[in-house]
């Protein structure tokens, strides 16, 4: 290898046949992050095409411990994600901000003169999951928030640099085995994790049959929660548009304060899902759309494992729930994160812990539910909700659930019909993985940006 190579030098001028030079972004500008989001734009500044399979892009970074290990996924890329890898190398010796590095590759495609390749929204995080410190970080800039160049990342093709100045040791050695990115739908962005469900619920009406076969039921059957003798009829689940030509979920449940007045709604999906990230987009509202206001209702977004027999250890759920007109006690608008271990019926017993904000969260907002490493966290518009764990950390399989219901004993006084709606814009999970919340917007954006209306590669429990 050459002496100029080994500097870290640019080592072609801007007009030679092969030219190639990367603009850098970050959409996680903090000290530490959940992780690491270096995004990059290749750019062939050359006058002949350039196959990608011989390209290689190198962003620097200090390990938090030297035994630390980290994961890449790629979140979303113009080149599509399926031909996109990342590894990670080791610099020895190191510097004070740079002893390992991320290497991405490419298997396929072709980058033709004066292109670009756009977007290309790469991530990777800590085995551990724990928090990433990045501001020690040779090519880390809490700066960079749109795409420019950057010389502190480099390109290499055929292992010859082509752009940038890499830190000491930097420069290639034997390429270290490539481990893909978590390969995505055909059809979209990335699964994350170990699979992914998407549903932006683009189906016609109740009777719609893509709702079975995309794994979700529509509640019928009587029972609990809510006032007993209460039914839930199919109708009362549709998708409505709300705003251009996207469609939300929409649950119904109406009363005239009777029993057999009142109609409850519930959607879930099947029992497939543990630990991982959990996401939903929801509308919650602090009046009824028709008669009088003041019942007490449920609005919610939830995780379950069915109680078997009371206080069955294997019993879990995971709760977001308003109450815009109050019930249990409180006398108005409360939100509730509850995480639960068990529960008897009679006598009444609850095992379980919550976290409450007596506030009104009337309109749209987005929850995120993260189940890992013993931690259950809530977030809503991104802003950590909750913390929960020990017993209260599920052990087994659930569903994901909607659930619009009453509150026995809460119902107003009217004999007036009243109808309460809950909407639904868009689910997301993502298995085995912690994602932060503003990546959950930025996988559900691109999903959006490339028509994918539904994704399930989440095996079957």
């Amino acid at each position: 290898m050459s002496a100029l190579a080994l500097t870290g030098m640019i080592a072609l001028p801007a007009d030679a046949a092969t030219s190639l030079k990367i603009q850098y972004k970050t959409s996680a500008t903090g000290a530490t992050a959940d992780q690491v989001e270096p995004w990059f734009n290749l750019v062939n500044n050359g006058t002949t095409a350039v196959a990608l399979n011989t390209v290689k892009i190198r962003y620097y970074f200090k390990a938090d411990s030297p035994t630390q290990e980290y994961r890449f996924a790629c979140s979303w890329a113009v080149l599509s994600c399926s031909t996109i890898t990342g590894a990670f190398g080791t610099i020895s010796p190191g510097t004070a901000t740079a002893d390992r590095y991320l290497e991405v590759g490419f298997t396929s495609g072709t980058l033709a003169a004066g292109a670009q390749s756009s977007d290309m929204q790469l991530r990777f995080y800590r085995a551990d999951w724990q928090r990433v410190t990045q501001s020690d970080d040779y090519s880390f800039s809490a700066a960079r928030t749109t795409y420019a160049d950057w010389d502190k990342v480099t390109v290499y093709q055929n292992g010859t640099l082509l752009w940038g100045v890499a830190p000491a040791g930097g420069n290639p050695s034997p390429s270290p085995s490539p481990s893909p990115s978590p390969s995505g739908s055909p059809s979209g962005p990335p699964p994350g994790g170990s699979g992914v469900v998407f549903d932006d619920f683009n189906y016609v009406d109740a009777n719609d049959s893509t709702i079975t076969a995309h794994n979700w039921t529509i509640r019928t059957n009587q029972g609990g929660p809510g006032i007993p003798g209460a039914t839930w009829p199919k109708g009362n689940i549709s998708f409505p548009i709300i705003s251009g030509t996207n469609k939300a979920l929409q649950l119904k449940s109406v009363t005239d304060g009777t029993s057999a007045g009142t109609q409850q709604s519930e959607v879930l999906h099947q029992r497939k899902f543990l630990e991982g990230t959990y996401a939903a987009r929801v509308k919650f509202s602090d009046a009824p759309t028709s008669g009088p206001d003041g019942d007490h209702i449920v609005q919610t977004f939830f995780t379950i494992t069915p109680l078997a027999f009371d206080l069955d250890p294997n019993y879990s759920e995971q709760d977001f729930e308003y109450l815009p007109n109050g019930g249990w006690g409180e006398p108005s608008n409360i939100m509730y994160a509850t995480s639960w271990e068990t529960y008897r019926n009679e006598p009444w017993l609850a095992v379980n812990t919550h976290t409450e904000v007596r506030a009104s969260y009337d309109g749209w907002h987005d929850l995120v539910l993260q189940v890992s490493g013993g931690q259950i966290k809530y977030y809503i518009d991104g802003a950590l909700f909750a913390t929960h764990g020990d017993i209260y950390y599920p052990e087994t399989v659930q569903s994901v659930n909607f659930n619009l219901w009453f509150i026995s004993g809460g119902l107003l006084g009217s004999s007036t019909p009243r109808t309460y709606v809950q909407q639904v814009d868009w689910f997301y999970h993502s298995k085995n993985e912690v994602v932060a919340p503003s990546e959950v917007l930025n996988r559900v954006n691109g999903y959006r940006a490339s028509s994918t209306r539904w994704v399930d590669t989440v095996p079957g429990a």
